[in-house]
């Protein structure tokens, strides 16, 4: 009998879709070219392209979260959200995969790749703009590619998941003012005394507002695993070239220091402060 299974387990998969067929892995696989001999540059594209596959997937489950919210569907929603958490995880770990890398290691290729940086990643930006943190000017290095573009500013255009839970709490009862409601989507986010009265009332209240407590901590979770993210690349680029201008035309560690102060829902972190 166990040779029967193992035999059944293992036939020609000449005739069927076989498991690198059904992933595409001969695309996947065969997408690193590295553009110098440095032995380190394989794993500067891998991490690279692991994190735009990331990307991908936290897209994916934002977009789809964000469109139950607009339905005023929570449970499932909160689910996708919670993959979104574990995700940011998995790619906060990955620096430390790179940091592997010296920067004696590093500087063996860096001049190959010229101008190419992660200031340039259309997914992040798009990550980006799907939880409020909008800035117009972010779209330029998109411009020459239209398609691109389009969807940045579909995306800069559109509520946010932040804008979208707002309106939710607005129809579960919780008295928001239009200018918060109704505001110019192509900005961020600033905070408002009455949102932040609103969350003091779910925080107060967490067992007649269930639903709306645990969608405010499971966005403090994805904020707080976003700030460890960008936290670990600045320490990864830091150990690597210091100081130095990044590639792409980035200031390098002082742009990436400022990242670190934007705040996406503020008032889940002042509504701590408050109770």
């Amino acid at each position: 009998m166990k040779d029967e299974i193992y035999t059944q387990a293992h036939t020609d998969f000449g005739q069927d879709l076989s498991y690198g067929d059904y992933l595409r892995l001969e695309q996947v696989l065969s997408a690193q070219h590295p553009l110098t001999p440095a032995h380190d540059e394989m794993l500067f594209i891998l991490i690279h392209q692991v994190q735009e596959l990331w990307l991908k997937l936290i897209i994916h489950e934002l977009e789809a979260a964000m469109g139950l919210l607009a339905q005023g569907v929570v449970d499932p929603a909160l689910k996708m959200l919670t993959r979104v958490c574990r995700v940011q995880e998995q790619m906060s770990r990955s620096w430390e995969v790179l940091k592997t890398m010296t920067s004696a290691d590093y500087l063996k290729f860096r001049w190959a790749f010229g101008r190419a940086s992660g200031f340039q990643s259309y997914q992040y930006r798009l990550v980006e703009f799907l939880l409020g943190n909008k800035v117009p000017f972010m779209m330029r290095p998109h411009r020459h590619q239209p398609a691109h573009h389009q969807r940045l500013e579909e995306a800069l255009k559109a509520p946010s998941l932040y804008d979208l839970t707002l309106r939710l709490l607005a129809a579960r009862g919780l008295p928001l003012p239009a200018e918060v409601l109704e505001r110019d989507y192509t900005q961020p986010y600033q905070a408002h005394p009455a949102v932040l009265q609103a969350w003091l009332q779910v925080y107060h209240q967490p067992e007649e507002h269930w639903e709306l407590y645990y969608l405010a901590e499971k966005l403090v979770d994805l904020e707080d695993n976003f700030r460890r993210w960008r936290f670990n690349h600045l320490t990864t680029v830091e150990r690597t070239i210091g100081h130095k201008p990044g590639s792409g035309g980035t200031a390098g560690v002082p742009y990436l220091k400022r990242a670190l102060e934007v705040v996406l829902f503020p008032e889940l972190w002042q509504v701590r402060t408050e109770l």
